[in-house]
């Protein structure tokens, strides 16, 4: 068992974050990989959800991601090698009613790790997209904010949602042992995907996904022509 420091950092600190690093290579030496994976579950229906509620979601899940990996992106570069997995989600590529600041924060995660792994591959730098699916975590648990309902046209869609997820919290396929091993295996790739979806439910939502796109492409392809000028 290595040894482990943990150093408690809320991300959003971004004052913080650069300092903590500095810290962290001075004391262990310069650090090979980063998993970037702070970040938290928000459930609640769009129009019931505060504003408020979706900023604080995206300064964890978005910009205190970015931040952390901002803090390494110079290190790495200079010397030529690192890894990043930043953490997003089947959600990052899927949609769920309920979900929208989540799937919202993800899928900007997502969009913002493939820039990310264009502009530092030429430094030797990976940085690899984990997606997981449903895991045997806190995600749909104590950690998760809940929006308090208020609209009750919404009620047949999204009550049985809510229930569900309670139902399923800690029962959920994914074993988190399981996705550890998993993500020791993708860093010691040297060919590692720009995504790596772990979990079956994750490989089943996102290609249904992925079908229905194609579909929807194909059926109005002549549209999509139409502008071209």
């Amino acid at each position: 068992m290595p040894d482990v420091r943990a150093v408690l950092c809320d991300v959003t600190d971004f004052d913080r974050i650069a300092s903590i690093v500095a810290q962290a290579e001075q004391d262990h030496g310069p650090v090979d990989v980063l998993i970037n994976n702070a970040g938290y579950g928000h459930e609640g229906i769009l129009e019931e959800t505060p504003i408020e509620e979706m900023r604080r979601q995206f300064d964890v899940n978005v910009f205190g991601a970015v931040a952390i990996a901002k803090a390494f992106l110079p290190r790495f570069r200079k010397r030529r090698r690192g890894f990043i997995v930043n953490v997003t989600s089947m959600g990052g590529l899927i949609t769920m009613p309920g979900l929208a600041s989540y799937c919202g924060s993800k899928f900007a995660l997502q969009g913002i790790s493939e820039v990310m792994r264009a502009e530092m591959a030429p430094f030797g730098v990976h940085v690899t997209a984990l997606c997981p699916g449903s895991f045997r975590t806190d995600w749909a648990g104590r950690s998760m904010v809940r929006t308090e309902r208020s609209i009750t046209d919404y009620d047949t869609l999204f009550d049985p949602i809510r229930a569900a997820r309670h139902e399923k919290d800690g029962k959920q396929l994914g074993d988190p042992a399981k996705l550890a091993a998993a993500v020791l295996q993708l860093v010691a790739s040297d060919t590692p995907p720009p995504q790596l979806l772990l979990g079956s439910d994750a490989l089943q939502l996102v290609r249904k996904r992925l079908s229905r796109l194609e579909k929807e492409i194909t059926d109005w392809e002549e549209l999509i022509r139409s502008t071209d000028g």
